[in-house]
């Protein structure tokens, strides 16, 4: 057990931004970065002469899955890496304006070829209520971690969260107090992440409140700079908080890269449209709602929206491009996309949006 206490685990590599614009509309999103970057913990210090770090993240209304690592030549040829994944999942509910069910599941690892490897992971249930870019969730589930050549250990782990998205930017706070070989401590995490032009920037605070563990704080910048649709130079510095599970020290990061993206950044010229598109107006037909839309699809076309849990409902062929759907709504405001060929979600155009809290964006409905 001292050694996730005492953190005796060297440093590896840098992990670059990986950062996804929060505005883009594509459901998958790619990309690979290469740099330089140095960290300098209590026990030393390692300098990355080169790192390559891929990323990938798919997105729905329901659920995201996203992939991030790095690996890095450090001095005396020793290599390092670091993984990460994340999946957030949204159950079904029957009630479009309560509280929606979702699980998450958060995995990592680190290695070196002249030290031991760690591993950590939660999984968190969680109770989630939003709506209209603004939410907050409660969750709770067990924590673990395991060092090479030491006993697993497992702890419990309770979240608080909230977030509020306005074009273009993204606030959010997380509260996790977690019951670690027999004592507390919170982490406290306040972040915001602005994408406006050309540029991706965000800004993190932290802190560890504990009276057994003693009380410790972080902060950290990120910015990345498109200077193509798909190519982008990043920078990050800053310090982050111990890792207790993987016995990682508390260490201050720099770090610079170029990130190549696999799809096409939005211009800026199409960002600033977005705002200025009117809701989709909803027309009436005896007791029904009833939405076209011109979509161009092999064999089908559903709608999945705030009103129906995001499970996708089959629209009417009209011929051509043209789908119809009819619906039973009360007056208000709705948000919605729509799943092509059984394969992919897309967001309408011509048609307001909103960010979906996920990275991606929800088309705006608006019934009289």
């Amino acid at each position: 057990m001292s050694q996730y206490l005492t953190g005796p685990m060297k440093m590896g590599p840098v992990f670059f931004l990986a950062a996804f614009p929060l505005a883009l509309g594509a459901q998958t999103q790619a990309s690979v970065g290469v740099g330089i970057g140095t960290v300098r913990y209590a026990g030393g210090s390692t300098f990355s002469a080169g790192t390559i770090s891929p990323a990938v993240l798919r997105i729905s209304p329901s659920f995201y899955v996203s992939a991030g690592g790095s690996l890095s030549l450090l001095k005396d040829g020793v290599w390092a890496s670091q993984a990460r994944a994340d999946a957030w999942v949204a159950l079904p509910q029957h009630n479009p304006a309560g509280p929606r069910l979702a699980v998450s599941v958060n995995l990592a690892t680190s290695t070196r070829s002249d030290g031991v490897a760690s591993g950590a992971g939660a999984i968190i249930a969680e109770v989630v209520q939003g709506r209209g870019g603004r939410g907050a969730a409660l969750g709770v589930g067990p924590s673990t971690g395991v060092i090479e050549g030491a006993p697993g250990v497992g702890a419990l782990h309770l979240r608080a969260r909230g977030w509020w998205l306005t074009e273009p930017a993204q606030l959010s706070l997380s509260v996790e107090p977690v019951y670690f070989a027999g004592a507390w401590y919170t982490d406290v995490a306040a972040g915001a992440t602005v994408d406006r032009g050309r540029m991706v920037g965000s800004v993190w605070l932290s802190s560890r409140l504990s009276a057994a563990y003693g009380s410790k704080g972080g902060a950290s910048a990120a910015l990345q700079y498109f200077v193509s649709p798909t190519l982008a130079f990043e920078g990050a510095v800053g310090s982050y908080l111990s890792d207790p599970f993987q016995g990682l020290p508390r260490a201050g990061f720099v770090s610079a890269g170029v990130r190549m993206h696999a799809a096409p950044r939005p211009s800026a010229a199409v960002k600033q449209i977005l705002p200025r598109l009117a809701p989709l107006i909803a027309q009436r037909r005896g007791d029904s709602v009833v939405v076209r839309f011109r979509m161009d699809a092999q064999r089908s076309v559903a709608i999945a929206g705030d009103w129906n849990s995001w499970q996708p409902v089959p629209l009417r062929a009209l011929g051509g491009d043209i789908w119809e759907g009819a619906f039973i709504l009360a007056p208000g405001t709705y948000h919605f996309n729509l799943f092509v060929d059984g394969a992919e979600w897309v967001v309408p155009g011509g048609v307001a949006t909103v960010p979906d809290g996920m990275g991606g964006l929800v088309a705006v409905l608006t019934v009289l």
